[in-house]
């Protein structure tokens, strides 16, 4: 399906700079452009792109300045935020791709389950007794979905995805593939000759919009419920432990790790590789950088952290400054050893 440049312009507020029946069908990096794409423009560092892209049409930041001497072939469309545009230009084109619908023959479907309307069950995908699959659900091929498992309308569960028995799965939700939701949280009791399981009787909830990483981990609460909020975004390989809870809309890029109870607020942003202790509340709106240790409850107000242990950004790089210089301090403080135990000698 093809687009002008006016309409996508009207799509997303922006003004056109050229052809306005300019059209495309497909997008493309700026750096690789081609007839027939969109691309987009939002870093200043790739504005010379901008004069040799074969890209039918570019969006283009508003505050991003062109050198007016420099022909520029393409159609421009001029917005406030060409990220946050071509973000929802892919929305809609990934909305306007057709649905699977149907169960296949050789998906395994307990009698007792609960299925909605256009639903899309896969090959081997395999859904328990009791289970509720809303209207509009894509279950890819080989995902176990268990006993009393509810799923909201128009989820999507991508291949390999096994979801424990008792869970709830909220709308709009997207598993991707090989997550495991509801497996048994972390739990044992020392004793004399080794430790003794403690049973993880509760649930997994995953309430609307929520999208889970490929071989993400979401244990199940050893009692209660272990919960993932509205809006929550997490990436691929993330560990969620039992009890734990992240609040609306906070987003947590890969390898992040969140030990047993701890409460993550709304809104907040955690980097890659960043732990959480157990037991432990970071407040909304926390920024978490990257390979930060968050051992204790932190103070909110948009608070940054850093490091490990984690600490006001400031902290850190003063010390991390004064690290540097250890190897030198050393040799100094050395040589001034040396120079005292000479003027002891000396006495």
């Amino acid at each position: 399906m093809e687009f002008t440049a006016k309409q996508i312009a009207g799509f997303i507020n922006g003004t056109v700079e050229g052809n306005e029946d300019a059209a495309i069908s497909t997008f493309a990096k700026i750096e690789e452009g081609r007839p027939g794409a969109i691309s987009f423009l939002s870093n200043p560092k790739y504005t010379h792109y901008v004069y040799e892209t074969k890209s039918s049409i570019v969006l283009i930041d508003e505050a991003i300045t062109l050198d007016s001497e420099k022909p520029v072939t393409t159609t421009l469309i001029r917005v406030k935020n060409a990220y946050e545009s071509v973000a929802k230009l892919l929305q809609i084109y990934d909305s306007m791709k057709p649905k699977k619908t149907g169960i296949d023959p050789l998906a395994s479907i307990a009698e007792s389950a609960q299925i909605g309307k256009d639903v899309y069950v896969g090959a081997f995908a395999c859904i328990g007794e009791g289970a509720k699959i809303g209207d509009g659900v894509q279950i890819y091929p080989h995902a176990v979905i268990g006993e009393g498992v509810s799923i909201g309308g128009k989820s999507t569960i991508y291949p390999n995805v096994t979801i424990y028995q008792g869970c709830r799965i909220g709308n709009n939700v997207t598993i991707h593939a090989g997550s495991v939701i509801g497996a048994d949280g972390f739990g044992f009791a020392p004793n004399t000759e080794g430790y003794d399981k403690i049973p993880q009787i509760g649930i997994v909830v995953i309430e609307d919009d929520v999208e889970i990483g490929a071989n993400t981990c979401v244990d199940r609460s050893t009692m209660g419920q272990t919960i993932i909020r509205k809006g929550v975004k997490l990436d691929n390989l993330i560990q969620v432990a039992h009890n734990c809870e992240i609040g609306e809309n906070t987003v947590m890029s890969a390898q992040a790790g969140l030990a047993g109870s701890t409460k993550v607020g709304a809104w907040c942003m955690v980097g890659g590789q960043a732990g959480f202790a157990g037991h432990i509340h970071v407040a909304d709106k926390t920024f978490v950088g990257a390979q930060c240790g968050v051992i204790k409850d932190t103070k909110g107000n948009g608070e940054s952290l850093i490091g490990s242990p984690a600490m006001d950004p400031k902290v850190f790089f003063k010390a991390k400054a004064i690290y540097a210089k250890l190897p030198d301090m050393y040799r100094q403080l050395a040589q001034m050893q040396r120079e005292i135990e000479e003027l002891k000698k000396q006495k």
